[in-house]
């Protein structure tokens, strides 16, 4: 197949002397998204783009890997198809045409253009819409459910211009057939310019079959003809962008703050895993590092296993020594094997806390730290780039037998490190009751094992394996722990404690069946690590965690560390400040001296060890701690993200800033990740989309209940709902 680009259309139509196909739309010219597709469906050598007087900008913008032809005067799209002639004129095959100055049709429906042209066998085949906008298009003329003319709407009569189905402007065709057609003298303009739509006609004409492919997608309609078009098209642009089935359907792999996650069967499938398994193998060999070797495991999900292998099989075929974890593991256990074996990386197969149709990959280096943005991106530009070809695989026995991939079970030397940094003693004198709910995920085990090695008694909820967590997502919220707060209560637990799916969150019920929130959660924690264990340091929380933090360290002479959503920033934080304590509101912590990364089990053993030494109930502790820094309240909402909220409320904040929110003064507004607005008497709300969900979150913090839900609600009313 061949393509001709018609790409001699000048830019006086929007005021600017740039010839239309290089006007910048999203950071790239116009004519750069036609070209990517027509790169899709053919090879440079047979892409003819035709320029007009302004070629010379067109063709240093493109390059020399295209051919070239002018247009020297502008006499209509058919004329301009006409230049190409001479490079076309031994051509007996298929010939798309398209404009430069089209950017926003989708490479999916230009295949099915290409595909229906060929299934239909059809002498010319048009890219038209059925649509009720009033667009001034040509329109598909019908006699007897046969299409047999175009006629342009400047042209049309009344009736022709109550035709719904309009051309768009892509056609596939018979190359010699459109040519001849072009040739006939049919001008249909009477001014000396022939359009391509009059080959329509005429191959109607001589009982040429003309087809239609619809697009089903109105965005695609949009012609760049002014300056309101351009901007409406950069609307377009990002929309698609960040919607989400767009990423898995056009099989990109995308990193976000918890590694990369998308939808079984749809992004999260072998091949993809296989390519990202291929691009880090291909960073150990550039670095001669293969001998490090890397750490695999997974959780309970569906596939998570089998992905590990399939992970595995590939490191070990391109020479990388592979440890792979026998059974499925928690996440911090994958972590902690990473780091005290120093592999270069270890690679858990998981989701976290999405729902169960969902699965992924969270990528750590040698420290346990997750993969910082600049690394994460070129890997996953890597992975995309490679082809299933490219992809070197062994079976499993075969590496097994060579030595290259080692079974390992790491369960006895992590719960011995977690046992090494809890007063063991202290909490087997207590004799506490706890009661435990995995959500069905991978932490009972290890916290079972680390509590009753203290003598804790402890009766487990959901351990059963359960792929689809009991039809719902594996997260320790309110919501999901009904049972959990019932068993704790009306069985006399000193606690009930809750981990996610892979077990690297928390969650917490008091003596009474109360839910603690994780907010609370941490303010108790690092008193206790610091006015009872007697530890000094700042703590590292992130933009959506309790301003309570920043005011018990100012008490006790210490800083609070605000950093982005991500647990890999709460770890650069501790980092360089020596932190005691970092955590996050959605669940997560960790301490100085363990891992890099965020663990529920040792969040377990900690809140036990605090129960322990203080012989104190949680809702003493946290009534006690109230009085020393007052209470915050606080509220979360987790809205659909739609693609058009993504694009549309930066530009509206950017128009519209806003200086106060529910009667407070916006003292200060931050817009490193997300929107945080800081109110007076540290209340805030802040605004972001998810990393790894295709939500919008919004999270208040008040003095009282009722302003967090004011402020909340006044977030809620600025966005384009």
């Amino acid at each position: 197949m061949k393509v001709v680009i018609l790409a001699a259309a000048q830019g006086g139509l929007l005021d600017t002397d740039t010839p239309r196909p290089l006007l910048q739309l999203g950071g790239r010219a116009i004519i750069d998204y036609v070209l990517e597709w027509a790169g899709a469906l053919a090879a440079p050598e047979d892409i003819i783009i035709v320029v007009g007087q302004r070629r010379q900008d067109v063709m240093e913008h493109l390059g020399s890997t295209y051919r070239y032809v002018v247009q020297q005067e502008q006499l209509g799209t058919g004329h301009a198809l006409q230049q190409a002639g001479a490079l076309l004129a031994d051509y007996d095959g298929e010939l798309l045409v398209l404009y430069g100055d089209t950017p926003l049709f989708r490479l999916s429906s230009l295949r099915g253009l290409v595909n229906l042209h060929r299934q239909r066998n059809a002498c010319l085949t048009l890219f038209a819409c059925q649509t009720e906008l009033d667009l001034p298009y040509g329109r598909i003329v019908r006699e007897g459910g046969r299409v047999v003319d175009v006629v342009e709407a400047v042209d049309a009569d009344a009736e022709q211009l109550g035709i719904r189905e309009l051309n768009l402007g892509a056609y596939m065709a018979d190359a010699r057939a459109l040519l001849a057609a072009l040739a006939r003298p049919d001008d249909d303009a009477g001014d000396g310019r022939l359009k391509l739509t009059s080959a329509v006609r005429s191959i109607a004409a001589h009982r040429g079959e003309v087809a239609c492919y619809r697009t089903l997608d109105e965005d695609e309609v949009l012609g760049i003809n002014s300056l309101a078009d351009l901007q409406q098209a950069e609307i377009i642009l990002q929309k698609r962008a960040l919607r989400p089935r767009r990423l898995e359907e056009e099989n990109v792999i995308r990193f976000g703050t918890g590694g990369w996650r998308a939808v079984i069967a749809e992004g999260f499938t072998f091949h993809n895993v296989r390519r990202l398994s291929q691009a880090l193998a291909n960073r150990l060999i550039r670095a001669g590092r293969e001998d490090d070797g890397v750490v695999i495991g997974g959780d309970r999900r569906f596939l998570s296993s089998d992905a590990a292998v399939a992970a595995a099989e590939v490191m070990a075929a391109n020479g990388v020594h592979v440890r792979l974890i026998a059974e499925a593991a928690p996440t911090p256990l994958i972590t902690y094997a990473t780091a005290v074996t120093s592999a270069r990386y270890g690679l858990a197969f998981t989701a976290s806390h999405n729902p169960p149709e969902w699965n992924g990959l969270k990528v750590f280096v040698h420290d346990g730290s997750l993969l910082l943005e600049d690394e994460s991106g070129a890997v996953e530009a890597e992975a995309n780039a490679l082809t299933p070809e490219q992809v070197i695989k062994i079976e499993l026995p075969i590496a097994q037998a060579a030595g290259k991939v080692e079974i390992c079970d790491y369960m006895n030397a992590y719960v011995d490190s977690i046992l090494a940094q809890v007063d063991v003693q202290a909490i087997r004198d207590a004799g506490l009751r706890v009661m435990l709910d995995p959500m069905f995920g991978v932490g009972e085990a290890a916290i079972d094992i680390v509590l009753t090695s203290a003598r804790c008694r402890v009766a487990s909820i959901h351990g059963r394996h359960d792929p689809l967590f009991g039809g719902r997502s594996p997260a320790p919220d309110l919501e999901a722990l009904g049972l959990l707060r019932q068993e704790t209560r009306e069985g006399h637990y000193d606690l009930g404690l809750a981990t996610d799916g892979d077990a690297d969150r928390i969650a917490v019920v008091d003596e009474k069946g109360e839910f603690i929130p994780m907010n609370d959660l941490l303010l108790l924690i690092y008193w206790y690590l610091c006015e009872v264990r007697g530890q000094r340091g700042p703590v590292v929380r992130n933009l959506a965690t309790t301003h309570m933090l920043d005011r018990l360290a100012d008490r006790l002479g210490e800083q609070c560390i605000e950093v982005p959503v991500g647990f890999k920033h709460i770890v650069n934080g501790m980092l360089a400040h020596d932190a005691v304590l970092g955590g996050e509101s959605s669940g997560g912590l960790t301490v100085r001296g363990h891992i890099l990364g965020k663990d529920g089990v040792l969040s377990a053993a900690l809140i036990v060890e605090m129960l322990a030494k203080t012989g104190e109930r949680i809702s003493t502790l946290l009534a006690r701690l109230y009085a020393q820094v007052g209470r915050m309240f606080a509220v979360e909402r987790n809205l659909p993200a739609t693609p058009e909220m993504r694009v549309q409320f930066p530009r509206l904040l950017a128009q519209r800033p806003a200086q106060v929110l529910a009667g407070m003064p916006v003292q200060r507004l931050d817009t490193s990740d997300g929107f945080k607005f800081y109110m007076p008497a540290d209340q805030w709300v802040l605004i972001r989309f998810s990393g790894t969900e295709p939500i919008l979150r919004v999270f208040s913090e008040g003095n009282s209940s009722a302003e967090a839900m004011a402020l909340a609600d006044a977030a809620q009313s600025l966005l384009p709902m």
